[in-house]
């Protein structure tokens, strides 16, 4: 027998979404949060997820402003940079993920520290008025907290912060929490990742959610 499913691309997404607002917790959020929020709950296929996303500075108008104003985002991983959706962008925005640059393995050996983080002293030409989209690497958004603390050091438009793991990216998340070195949008604990990271910026990115 053949399999019964929903075909309606469209109707999966609306049904996705009341599921989400019928079962999630999402009274805390404010009228521009919520639908962020919403989204990524759906990334993340996690109702419970609502608990621990938070947002601070007012990041999701800085971000927004960021963007119509053509600033590059700054991605740790390709996952992250490959997944937002450039038809959403507001000013062809430039999306820039140096992990893979040749320079990235040498600075990576020179610090004593992994290709991820030695990657973000790439991003110095880039980061300031940029919104910073973490959603992989907790040794990424270590470093650029880090660097974050020289006062001279360009300083982002907002950060979306949502590393995912079992090594340093609870603890990262709250350091970043902890700075208010910017707006900010983070999933608390062990939870978040790249698809989760992609979903909040391609929500924001999309004025019409």
């Amino acid at each position: 027998m053949p399999h019964i499913y929903e075909t309606d691309g469209p109707a999966i997404y609306r049904e996705s979404f009341a599921t989400i607002r019928r079962e999630a917790d999402l009274g805390r959020f404010s009228r521009d949060e919520e639908p962020i929020a919403v989204r990524m709950i759906h990334a993340a296929g996690l109702v419970e997820l609502a608990a621990s996303i938070h947002f601070a500075g007012d990041v999701i108008s800085h971000a927004r402003k960021a963007l119509e104003a053509g600033a590059p985002i700054l991605c740790d991983a390709r996952m992250v940079s490959e997944g937002i959706t450039r038809k959403r962008l507001p000013a062809d925005n430039p999306i820039i993920c140096t992990l893979n640059d040749e320079r990235t393995p040498a600075l990576a050996k020179e610090m004593a520290n992994t290709r991820s983080a030695a990657a973000l002293e790439l991003w110095r030409p880039h980061l300031e008025g940029a919104v910073v989209a973490i959603g992989n690497a907790p040794t990424a958004l270590f470093h650029l907290l880090n660097m974050l603390e020289d006062p001279d050091c360009p300083r982002p438009a907002a950060i979306i912060g949502c590393p995912v793991g079992f090594v340093g990216a609870a603890e990262s998340k709250q350091a970043l929490w902890e700075s208010q070195v910017s707006p900010c949008c983070t999933v608390q604990g062990r939870l978040g990742g790249s698809a989760v990271t992609v979903a909040a910026l391609n929500a924001i990115a999309d004025r019409t959610e």
